[in-house]
């Protein structure tokens, strides 16, 4: 069955260029990240890790941790590491997934039932949609994910954006419009009724619509 938001993200057992770990041991209280590339060695996946690396500080202060995959062994990884630093002056420290069974791969429903058990032979054309980010909460839940084609680079200040509105969402049951940024005014959510609105925010709201209730964002 294809996983959608809301589902407990599977666990796995899996090896990493950090060592073997267990998913949702690792992730612990942790949000976490876990993003998929068709293949090692290739353009758009190593401007794309070296992003990631360079914000990783930012994730940290989110308390979200970084995690990689691909369908590649972890001895592939660790040989392109280097490229990534010399393309992009950041050097991944968070772990990167060896899948060369592609079991993990199948268990996020990146690759179908059918794509075989070893990673030997296979493209980055034949693992296009090994191309999808999972956001995860601390209680195991998908939160978002985001699928993109192979000729896109992901964008991950979005990512961060995203993380930031559903961690407020999480905190003080609001949401957040268009294009907001931190510190913009935010919604609050439908399922709060004005009731117990009016004991979270004294000094009310702004209404434009019946439907449609805005306070600046919480600071704490």
């Amino acid at each position: 069955m294809p996983l959608r938001i809301g589902d407990k993200a599977p666990d796995f057992t899996a090896e990493t260029t950090k060592g073997k770990i267990s998913f949702h041991e690792w992730l612990g209280d942790s949000w976490g990240v876990l993003f998929s590339h068709p293949k090692d060695f290739t353009p758009v996946c190593t401007t794309e890790l070296g992003a990631l690396a360079k914000l990783e500080p930012e994730f940290t202060k989110r308390n979200a941790k970084l995690i990689g995959i691909s369908v590649d062994p972890v001895e592939d990884h660790s040989r392109w590491l280097p490229d990534i630093k010399d393309v992009t002056g950041f050097l991944p420290g968070y772990p990167l997934i060896g899948d060369h069974d592609l079991q993990v791969a199948k268990l996020y429903d990146m690759l179908p039932a059918e794509a075989g058990d070893t990673a030997k032979g296979r493209t980055a054309a034949t693992n296009a949609t090994v191309r999808t980010v999972y956001l995860i909460g601390p209680d195991k839940l998908i939160k978002a994910m985001l699928v993109y084609p192979m000729t896109s680079g992901r964008n991950f200040d979005e990512l961060l954006r995203l993380l930031d509105s559903i961690q407020l969402t999480a905190k003080h049951k609001v949401a957040t419009p268009a294009n907001w940024k931190q510190g913009e005014d935010v919604i609050i959510a439908g399922s709060v009724s004005d009731e117990d609105a009016k004991k979270q925010y004294p000094a009310g709201w702004k209404s434009p619509k019946p439907y449609l209730r805005v306070v600046p964002q919480p600071k704490a």
